[in-house]
């Protein structure tokens, strides 16, 4: 959903006279639409009929690059900003568009973080999977 209110305040505004903005919208229009495959994927749990793919790893892949890019899309939003233009609204809804990027941008890094877990396992280490109960 933060992704979509990205996408939809940089369509609002004037972007095509910024090239910049062109980046923040390939990204939150890319990720939104992934995103929204991955979710129904798991709604219909289709990953357990594709078994055969790795898909904590392929989640955690996602997401970390998710977060890579949206840290850019962030800093060239933030940078291409203009607050003294005569287009006071554009910059109102650049600015909106800035802090929902950084907050998808946040939530995307928390998604890794969960994700990265998920994937090495739940709190195992190599000693805990060495123990055995012989009592």
């Amino acid at each position: 959903v933060l992704g979509l209110l990205v996408w939809a305040l940089i369509a609002d505004t004037t972007y095509h006279l910024h090239a910049a903005y062109g980046w923040v919208m390939f990204v939150s229009i890319f990720f939104w639409i992934v995103t929204v495959l991955f979710f129904v994927t798991y709604l219909l749990q289709l990953q357990l009929k594709f078994y055969m793919i790795p898909w904590p790893l392929v989640l955690m892949i996602f997401n970390a690059a998710a977060t890579i890019l949206y840290v850019t899309a962030f800093v060239t939003c933030a940078a291409a900003v203009q607050p003294t233009s005569w287009r006071q609204w554009d910059s109102n809804r650049s600015a909106a568009a800035i802090f929902f990027a950084c907050l998808v941008m946040i939530t995307y890094g928390a998604s890794t973080f969960f994700s990265f877990r998920a994937w090495r396992g739940l709190g195992s280490n190599a000693a805990t999977s060495q123990v055995t109960d012989h009592a």
